[in-house]
């Protein structure tokens, strides 16, 4: 268990790095898109998509598993370690794949929020100080409304003299009808 954390972290590792890598530059991705697409359907000069920079989850999953499993197959025939031959080496290289995947969404979710904290930097001050006015009105709003709200409650709870049965009391009201 210990070895199979170590490796699913080295693999995170490999995923921000690899995320991180592609960020910077596609050419090996522009390399293989000129070579198995024609003309007309190579990828633009100003598209900065790669193997898994700004791909969707399955393309990015089938990338990351391929590279991993070239990887396997290189250190089963050229090493003596065997990935495939047990249980331990299976799930290595599971861990290593997940593990892979995993840091290249964790990448993007960096780079993405440095991304807008680089925007926002100047106008958060300006952010801060409008949610602080607008939490003042909201505030504002709701102790005026239950004002208005209890004067509605006291005004339906408060008696209305509109008969003469309503001015007696409640004594006088049962000795009328022979209560008391």
């Amino acid at each position: 268990m210990g070895i199979e954390l170590v490796i699913f972290l080295v693999a995170i590792l490999f995923g921000v790095f690899l995320y991180w890598r592609e960020s910077n530059g596609n050419g090996a991705y522009r390399f293989l898109n000129k070579i198995v697409n024609s003309k007309e359907l190579q990828m633009s000069p100003d598209n900065p998509k790669g193997f898994v920079y700004k791909q969707a989850f399955i393309p990015r999953l089938i990338f990351v598993v391929a590279l991993v499993l070239v990887a396997a197959l290189i250190l089963e025939f050229l090493t003596p370690i065997s990935v495939f031959a047990s249980y331990n080496g299976v799930s290595a290289f599971a861990s290593f794949a997940v593990g892979a995947l995993l840091g290249t969404y964790l990448a993007s979710f960096v780079i993405k929020t440095s991304e807008v904290v680089e925007e926002k930097s100047g106008s958060i001050g300006d952010l801060v100080e409008d949610a602080v006015d607008k939490g003042k009105d909201f505030l504002d709003d709701l102790k005026n409304s239950d004002n208005k709200s209890v004067e509605r409650a006291k005004e339906e709870i408060e008696p209305r003299p509109s008969s003469e049965q309503d001015k007696k009391s409640a004594r006088e009201r049962l000795k009328d009808k022979g209560l008391m």
